[in-house]
């Protein structure tokens, strides 16, 4: 498998028939297996490729799939739960996160998700995930405005 770049920066991947073909790298697994998974799309909405494990790649093939699907991945870390408005929902919820603070308004209960590991997804009612990784490494304030919740 032969990725690479074209001059205006769209993902090209050279399959059997060694014509380049732009390609959309999409995660199968974003959030419990990122590294594992990714179907190279093409512009039909068709599979081209797939990608097992990205750490088996060159890494000059690695770097630039990582570089394609950094901006499908936005997930930001919620860091503490700052305030909630009220805890029925929806309920505005003031956070700080590794991307810095933000307000966003919970529709649901069903909006937290778990995941393996222990890990936790908020979706926003604009569907903005938030991870958290480890709730329990959350300040205890946050950890009881979010039992409140779960």
């Amino acid at each position: 498998m032969l990725l690479s770049r074209d001059a205006f920066g769209a993902l090209l991947w050279t399959g059997a028939t060694g014509r380049p073909e732009p390609v959309t790298p999409v995660r199968a697994f974003p959030l419990s297996a990122p590294g594992e998974g990714v179907s190279l799309v093409g512009a039909d909405g068709r599979e081209r490729a797939w990608v097992d494990r990205t750490d088996a790649l060159p890494p000059a093939a690695r770097a630039l799939l990582d570089e394609a699907l950094a901006p499908r991945d936005f997930a930001p870390e919620l860091l503490a739960l700052v305030d909630v408005s009220t805890f029925a929902v929806p309920s505005t919820w003031t956070v700080r996160t590794d991307r810095g603070d933000t307000r966003f308004v919970l529709r649901a209960e069903e909006d937290i998700r778990r995941l393996e590991g222990g890990g936790l997804l908020v979706t926003s009612a604009h569907g903005v995930h938030f991870r958290i990784s480890q709730p329990q490494a959350l300040d205890r304030a946050s950890r009881k405005l979010l039992e409140r919740f779960l």
